[in-house]
């Protein structure tokens, strides 16, 4: 697998750029709003490689994380205030990984069921900490997977990887994807991070948004 190169003590390492010491992701068991360190969070998921590592160009999870969220922005039918609280749950829907792994689905109902009690209280958890709502609606959790799986046909196409365990194609997002370096790209994850939970001009930061969004499947195609 061919990682991008990177610069010693280039972006994110293991002090924040304030030199605060980074609160690593730790056990999944009762995690917290309180346990979330965003900088933290931005360095293990830019060290974090697609599909569990089977590539031979090194993708992370943070530069996906930030293309879903960029695609996104793309979408019709939906208010500004409804597109950035989307685009936000798009950068922070692989988050769970810090603390779990991108590695295969678990192979026992045991540890399957275990995988999605985490995933579901670390969503939680990160969701609070970005002062996003716990909960995401249906509607918005399809549109979001929608989203996410024209990026991952577009990284697929790109990368040379081969298709998804159900064998079935996707219409691919129409952006190129480039892979780069890990330092590179928590900084982007964390740049992209700050301009969604920053206060827009004349309003608050990161509207609340607890109903489902106008915007179609079609309107994701038109986008991609």
């Amino acid at each position: 697998m061919k990682r991008p190169r990177t610069r010693p003590g280039d972006g994110v390492g293991p002090t924040t750029p304030d030199s605060r010491p980074l609160v690593w992701p730790g056990s999944p068991e009762g995690a917290t709003a309180a346990d979330v360190d965003f900088a933290a969070l931005a360095h293990v998921l830019a060290h974090t490689c697609r599909w569990g590592g089977r590539t031979r160009h090194y993708l992370s999870l943070a530069q996906h994380a930030v293309a879903v969220s960029e695609e996104v922005e793309g979408l019709d039918g939906v208010t500004d205030a409804e597109r950035r609280t989307l685009a936000l749950h798009g950068l922070l829907a692989s988050a769970p990984a810090a603390w779990l792994g991108d590695a295969a689905d678990p192979a026992s109902t045991r540890a399957a069921e275990r995988h999605r009690r985490h995933t579901a209280a670390i969503e939680r958890a990160v969701r609070e900490a970005a002062g996003l709502p716990a909960d995401l609606s249906p509607e918005w959790a399809t549109l979001l997977g929608l989203v996410a799986r024209m990026v991952d046909a577009a990284e697929r196409r790109d990368l040379g990887v081969g298709a998804t365990a159900a064998g079935v194609g996707f219409p691919p997002a129409r952006r190129r994807v480039r892979p780069v370096a890990p330092a590179k790209a928590a900084r982007r994850w964390l740049a992209r991070f700050e301009t969604l939970t920053a206060p827009p001009a004349g309003g608050t930061a990161v509207p609340e948004t607890h109903s489902g969004p106008a915007a179609t499947p079609e309107a994701v195609s038109d986008a991609a």
